[in-house]
């Protein structure tokens, strides 16, 4: 799907991946970018890149009344970037796993999951569009080190298959993006190889717009994925030394 003269609705957008790609969508010709964050003031820099195409949206994907105002503000988006998520760096039999996975699941695949549900009537009635959910690598393999973070990520996998098998008769194509590590405040302090925002934004725009379904958008992830084709059960060894 071309991006020059459509709406995009980004959210998570005042950091990291989701700040780069308000970014390059500009770039690209966005007609109109909703730059959705919890803090509308957090968004400032944002309009300053261009006042008349960037509107900043107030948004807690985990509050089901604010996702639907944010849709209601929003009616005519062709593009949802579903960027928010969250990391707790948590392994799985650490004292502090079900906090952190309820919190993880509650923001990365429950409100993911409510942002699908709220926007697709709008996509539909335009006539199609497209949604990407912003998965992980991760999401695929599980590393014991994030453990609880994975599992989050790979109900978000799940769910992207299943929302594509859903929409797929309104028109709406449903694309899932699984970044390696990104140097953002999410990583800061894990001491790994690490890919920029604008290279992750870059790659997940180009495969936007050359309509891939799956797009790993740096080259830990491309590595990862070629991998796990060939044998998946050596990846989940190699990744299980990871341990916390």
């Amino acid at each position: 799907m071309q991006i020059q003269g459509k709406t995009a609705f980004v959210s998570g957008a005042n950091g990291g991946i989701g700040e780069a790609l308000v970014r390059e969508l500009l770039k690209r010709g966005a007609a109109k970018i909703y730059a959705a964050v919890r803090r509308v003031e957090s968004a400032k820099a944002l309009t300053q890149l261009d006042a008349e195409k960037v509107v900043p949206v107030q948004l807690d994907i985990t509050d089901e009344a604010s996702i639907a105002a944010a849709a209601a503000h929003c009616p005519d988006i062709d593009l949802l970037f579903n960027n928010a998520g969250c990391n707790r760096v948590t392994s799985l039999m650490s004292p502090e796993a079900l906090q952190a996975a309820r919190l993880e699941m509650g923001i990365n695949y429950f409100g993911t999951l409510a942002m699908c549900q709220a926007f697709a009537p709008l996509l539909k009635a335009r006539g199609g569009g497209l949604i990407a959910n912003v998965c992980s690598i991760i999401g695929l393999v599980n590393l014991p080190a994030n453990g609880t973070y994975c599992a989050s990520k790979a109900a978000v996998h799940s769910m992207i298959q299943g929302i594509r098998a859903e929409l797929s008769p309104q028109n709406i194509q449903v694309i899932g993006i699984y970044p390696g590590p990104v140097d953002t405040a999410m990583t800061a302090g894990q001491d790994m190889p690490k890919a920029t925002s604008q290279e992750v934004a870059l790659a997940i725009c180009n495969g936007v717009e050359a309509g891939d379904e799956y797009i790993f958008p740096d080259p830990m992830s491309k590595e990862v994925s070629a991998m796990l084709a060939k044998d998946p059960k050596g990846v989940e060894k190699q990744f299980a030394t990871y341990l916390p």
